[in-house]
């Protein structure tokens, strides 16, 4: 597709991948809107990159509608969504509680499940869209201290893999990201330590990899990419 002609919905849009995503869009034409819950980063963020932005939980259903109807009014339309929100969790399987566990998920998956299925009735009307799942090399190869965020992870494949088979007779491309460790404020927060920083992913390298496969002509798409880092050191 032509960027220009970009109608974009990027969730968790204030911080690392979406951040990088809107700002890369923005300056290739495409109208966009970003969100987040904390409503004075949204209109931060919104004025500094000259996109919409708007204060949504994308784990309440309420918030999503006026998400998409938000979306719609400001850009006159929509055939893009970007699932990019989602948190992290660091914990054994025995530290782990169910409470953790069950907030990963709800952040990491019924979030993108929710905001899917909104696009999807829109998508389906006009025959045409594309929905970019941002997932993790965690739902692909897993890792020690991440039950949570890595089985959250992996539930979005098998979205992702449905919505494909769903989708694809309506011209609606769906794409599923899995980036290898990205250098974000997100790692901090959800306990775990980068090392190596400076060899890691940024998220401006997963932007541009989103870019890219949206600029594809629409005859084509990827169903999946992985991205890694050249040399992430230890």
């Amino acid at each position: 597709m032509r960027i220009s002609e970009a109608k974009v919905i990027i969730t968790g849009g204030t911080t690392g991948i979406g951040y990088e995503t809107a700002k890369l869009l923005k300056a290739q034409g495409a109208q966009v809107v970003i969100c987040a819950r904390n409503e004075d980063s949204v209109n931060k963020i919104a004025t500094e990159l000259d996109v919409y932005g708007i204060r949504a939980d994308v784990t309440n259903e309420e918030d999503i509608t006026n998400l998409f109807s938000y979306a719609i009014e400001k850009m006159n339309g929509l055939n893009i969504l970007i699932n990019n929100a989602g948190i992290g969790h660091s914990g054994s399987l025995l530290s782990t509680s169910v409470s953790d566990f069950a907030l990963i998920w709800e952040n990491n998956t019924k979030s993108v499940f929710m905001c899917g299925q909104k696009a999807a009735k829109i998508f389906i009307e006009q025959n045409y869209g594309n929905i970019i799942n941002i997932s993790s090399m965690g739902a692909v190869n897993g890792f020690p201290n991440g039950s949570a965020y890595c089985s959250s992870k992996s539930a979005i494949t098998g979205l992702t893999l449905s919505w494909r088979s769903e989708l694809r007779k309506h011209n609606i491309r769906v794409t599923q990201v899995n980036p290898s460790e990205v250098v974000t404020g997100f790692g901090e927060k959800s306990g775990h330590v980068t090392t190596a920083p400076e060899n890691k992913l940024k998220g401006l390298e997963i932007a541009q990899v989103i870019n890219s496969l949206l600029s594809l002509n629409d005859i084509a798409f990827v169903p999946e990419i992985n991205v890694w880092a050249t040399n992430p050191g230890s």
